[in-house]
């Protein structure tokens, strides 16, 4: 909820943002088309105005009478009257010949040589309206001829000129009427302006009007221009049409400060935007409180379940769809604990039933044997081998029955009955291999040890020997009593220790392979009890371990034990308190011991 409020919010805010912003550019562009309309309006009737003007002042008898003087000196002393009656800025007489004779002008700087060289261009020009430019100062012109009586029948006595500056003043007075910020330019030279004098300096004013005299046409397409550090929309206007050096005016809407409302909108949008985030988040409090939290805790129920705990404490209040999904759950873990409960009680009576006709076969087969040959040894007509013979079937059923116990009580123990120390396998496997060497049956079976590391290990050595004592035992019974061959693996891999046991036998029987570490399944033997590899397997779980068939080829079987080598401390005392070294840390002994394991073959003799 949050992430979508959030999401509207910038969404509305930049697409609210875009509109307003595409509304304020093309306000200020039908401004500036609005001034510039309004400006070349206002120019029209200005230079109409002023030719009139001219005129009039060109048809004074003063005008006339000064112009039929030929002393320049005369006629720029008397004119000056003339030029204070006009209120112009400028005021050039020249006689018939085109000569300036008299210069009147406010501001310094400006010669006759400038005003005689503007002259002689004016008066190629049909232009009613001028430009001249000298000393920084641009005149806007108007040039009337001067008569003796009538346009047609009079004389021509000279030329008038009457100048008007453009100034700041001029461009404060058109920036009021255009409602935007002007600038006047002769060339590349700006000459008014109503842009501050940090602005009028930026390389952004000269370079839009040198686009603008490199344009052509009358009036460019609006541009964005950024002046100092505000941004304007601009667009000029070509005042002069037949000057070498145009004159152009240029409006400037300042789009910073008509997108001034658009911050305060934005402010506006921003604050709208966190409290909908708010309240979006008040919101998902209150959905989380309501439904999410039963939810969350009908989730804590499941996964509890899952890990067998039936006790999880759920809250089924309410009256909505959670609540009663709860109360269901909890219905339905009801019925599985008991269900649960009862299956229990029935596989426990089953495998107590698989188990006690299991346990009383085995029993009565080896307690048959000892009362059979005990009732044999009371004939006092035996002779000693006979009686040897004897014992030692007794022998063989009492180590039967012990085995079978030892068996079933290893099922009873946990792990914490182990009693890990830092041991070799080798001699684990040396002492599993003289064990199985005590069984006659076996004594043809070749034995093979193959040692591809050397050091210790974390283990109990006891319980490990008993699981390769099992796992020997089973590979010589499956091996054939004719040429048959166990091969035995010692490896190490960083943190773990392998022993692999493998045999030239047939293989594992079709029918068993899936539940073979299965309690009380055993194939084709006859005193088997099929507790041999479930033992196996409790010994390496119990180290933290596993044990898998690896393959069961044609005339080939081969079991993998993997156990962790290491403790988890990393190191452990003895009980003479010297530290023992980490795993797979090698001694002389060791290493002479299954060297001389490895290299030889052992091959089973009569003891």
């Amino acid at each position: 909820m949050l992430l979508i409020t959030a999401g509207l919010t910038a969404m509305s805010f930049l697409v609210v943002r875009h509109s307003v912003q595409h509304h304020v550019r093309e306000g200020i562009l039908q401004d500036l088309r609005n001034s510039v309309t309004t400006f070349q309006n206002f120019q029209h009737d200005r230079e109409v105005m002023l030719t009139r003007s001219a005129e009039l002042v060109a048809d004074l008898p003063i005008t006339r009478a000064i112009m039929t003087a030929h002393d320049p000196a005369t006629i720029q002393d008397a004119s000056k009257d003339v030029w204070q009656l006009t209120g112009s800025d400028l005021l050039v007489l020249a006689n018939r010949n085109g000569t300036v004779v008299a210069l009147h002008t406010k501001s310094s700087g400006f010669t006759r040589e400038a005003a005689q060289h503007y002259f002689q261009q004016s008066l190629n020009q049909e232009d009613s309206s001028h430009w001249w430019f000298g000393a920084y100062h641009l005149y806007q012109t108007f040039v009337q001829p001067v008569y003796f009586g009538s346009k047609t029948e009079g004389p021509l006595l000279g030329f008038l000129i009457i100048g008007y500056e453009i100034d700041n003043r001029l461009a404060r007075e058109v920036s009021k009427v255009s409602a935007s910020q002007v600038a006047f330019s002769y060339g590349d030279e700006l000459v008014a302006t109503t842009l501050t004098p940090v602005q009028s300096q930026s390389p952004a004013v000269r370079a839009l009007s040198v686009g603008s005299s490199q344009n052509g046409s009358s009036q460019n397409v609006p541009r964005d221009v950024e002046v100092g550090r505000e941004l304007f929309l601009a667009t000029s206007l070509d005042l002069s049409s037949q000057q070498e050096i145009p004159v152009r005016l240029t409006v400037l809407g300042s789009y910073d400060q008509a997108a001034k409302f658009l911050d305060n909108l934005n402010r506006l949008l921003l604050l709208l935007g966190l409290t909908a985030v708010l309240v979006g988040s008040g919101l998902v409090f209150l959905i989380s409180h309501t439904f999410t939290r039963p939810l969350a805790s009908l989730v804590e129920g499941v996964r509890a379940l899952e890990h067998g705990d039936f006790q999880h404490p759920l809250d089924p209040r309410g009256s909505d769809e959670v609540a009663e999904l709860t109360s269901a759950f909890d219905r339905m873990r009801s019925s599985l604990l008991k269900t649960q409960q009862a299956l229990l009680e029935s596989e426990q009576l089953a495998t107590i039933g698989r188990m006690a006709s299991s346990i009383s076969h085995d029993l009565r087969h080896s307690l048959a044997a000892i009362v059979a040959n005990s009732e044999f040894l009371c004939d006092g007509r035996l002779t000693s081998a006979q009686r040897e013979e004897l014992y030692q079937e007794v022998r063989i059923g009492v180590n039967q029955m012990t085995d079978l116990i030892d068996s079933l009580l290893e099922f009873a123990r946990t792990r914490e009955s182990l009693n890990p120390s830092y041991a070799s396998i080798a001699e684990t496997v040396q002492r599993a291999m003289q064990a199985v060497r005590l069984h006659p049956r076996h004594q043809g079976t070749l034995i093979q040890v193959e040692n591809n590391g050397q050091g210790l290990a974390w283990f109990d050595p006891r319980k490990l020997e008993r699981a390769l004592y099992n796992l020997l035992l089973n590979a010589c019974e499956a091996a054939p009593s004719s040429g048959g061959r166990v091969q035995v693996t010692i490896g190490h891999a960083e943190a773990s220790a392998t022993i692999a046991v493998s045999d030239n036998g047939p293989g594992i029987a079709e029918p068993i392979r899936d539940k073979l570490f299965h309690p009380f399944v055993s194939y084709g033997k006859e005193n088997g009890t099929g507790l041999g590899l479930t033992v196996v397997q409790k010994i390496v779980q119990d180290h933290g371990g596993k044990v898998l068939m690896e393959r069961t080829a044609d005339s080939r079987t081969v079991f993998r034990i993997t156990i962790p080598g290491r403790s988890p401390q990393g190191s452990v005392e003895k009980s003479d308190g010297q530290r023992m070294p980490r795993p797979f840390a090698s001694s002389n002994h060791d290493r002479a011991n299954t060297d001389r394991v490895s290299e030889n073959s052992i091959r089973h003799s009569d003891t």
